[in-house]
């Protein structure tokens, strides 16, 4: 990594804004940190508190150090210079400067569909989710989402139950997912497709990262899908980043009176987004041919079952499944681990776990 690129993680690591970054690249020349300090357009760009910042916090051996823990911990670091950098996002106006990646980066050279919603879905969202994302992910679009509660959860997951790719922009650190209950399935995602995020490992979630987040799901996608989401929720920033950025944008037409499908009901009303009802729409739309499901096999131990098997009837908490299975209680936290892990069931609050 040369200085310039040393330079941008560094402001990255201070939270400097991507505007100031851009200008810093515009009018900067010498990106050492040795002379970076003494750059009059340097400090004048930087607040006073954050040029402060940047003198007393600075120690190059501690920051080689953070680089050499994050390469150790599979985070791959991409500036705007680096040849893996999206493509999709490289001309974009408020394009992220400097991004972190876990899992297989080629992803981002192929054709992506963000799928996004409410973090409440109905049962009918639910269903249309999985089956949407289901023909989608089969057809070989890698789905993109914000690894939220809700819709995003049911997209990623979906995707890897039927062998697709699937990438996860992060409004958080990779150490601080947000919702921590998805942190196993973030694990999964890593393992099997790709976390983005362009906030440094420790960074954890604030209310403005995601609307921030929104525009990368929308930039990396060829198009943007709504499954279900009210007229004013956090999926209309997603929706006029795609508009903006020229990206389709499909709708699943809902209920008149449930308030989560006003979205997709507004936006196929206004001719603002092409109408879909299944899979096929999406796929036809950019001329691909569906291909058969393959569903990862599952092969599962007969306590996983036996857990499975209860929670088939619905949550239940810690308690009811030490009692009911009669597993020991190591092995019963070993294979609800293992189980979440795999993406098979989900933790709840209060020791309560639900079948997926």
């Amino acid at each position: 990594m040369n200085d310039r690129d040393k330079v941008l993680v560094y402001l990255s690591r201070l939270e400097i804004s991507n505007k100031k970054m851009e200008n810093i690249l515009e009018k900067v020349k010498d990106f050492s940190f040795s002379s970076i300090f003494k750059d009059n357009n340097f400090v004048e760009i930087l607040s006073k508190d954050e040029y402060h910042r940047f003198l007393t916090e600075f120690d190059a051996t501690e920051f080689e150090n953070s680089l050499l823990n994050m390469q150790n911990a599979g985070i791959k670091i991409l500036t705007i210079f680096s040849s893996e950098y999206p493509k999709n996002l490289i001309n974009l106006p408020d394009r992220p400067v400097v991004l972190y990646a876990k899992g297989d980066l080629s992803l981002l050279d192929k054709p992506c569909i963000a799928v996004v919603g409410t973090r409440s879905p109905s049962s009918y969202g639910k269903v249309i989710t999985e089956k949407l994302v289901g023909e989608i992910a089969s057809a070989g679009f890698v789905v993109v989402s914000g690894l939220c509660y809700g819709v995003d959860e049911i997209a990623h997951r979906k995707t890897l139950e039927v062998g697709g790719k699937t990438i996860a922009v992060v409004g958080s650190g990779f150490n601080n997912i947000y919702p921590s209950t998805n942190t196993a399935l973030s694990k999964e995602i890593e393992k099997y497709g790709l976390l983005l995020s362009e906030y440094t490992p420790s960074f954890v979630a604030k209310r403005y990262t995601f609307p921030l987040r929104n525009r990368i799901v929308a930039g990396l996608s060829k198009g943007v899908l709504i499954t279900e989401a009210a007229l004013k929720s956090g999926t209309v920033h997603t929706k006029e980043y795609a508009l903006e950025y020229g990206k389709d944008v499909f709708a699943v037409p809902g209920n008149i009176n449930n308030p989560k499908s006003e979205l997709p009901n507004h936006l196929i009303k206004t001719a603002q987004a092409e109408c879909v009802t299944c899979g096929d729409d999406v796929i036809e739309f950019y001329g691909m041919k569906k291909v058969a499901a393959k569903n990862k096999a599952i092969n599962l131990s007969f306590d996983e079952k036996t857990i499975l098997d209860l929670l088939a009837n619905g949550e239940k908490d810690f308690e009811y499944l030490v009692q009911k299975s009669q597993i020991p209680v190591g092995i019963l936290n070993s294979c609800l681990t293992t189980l979440e892990i795999r993406g098979l069931i989900r933790r709840l609050p209060a020791g309560v776990f639900a079948a997926l």
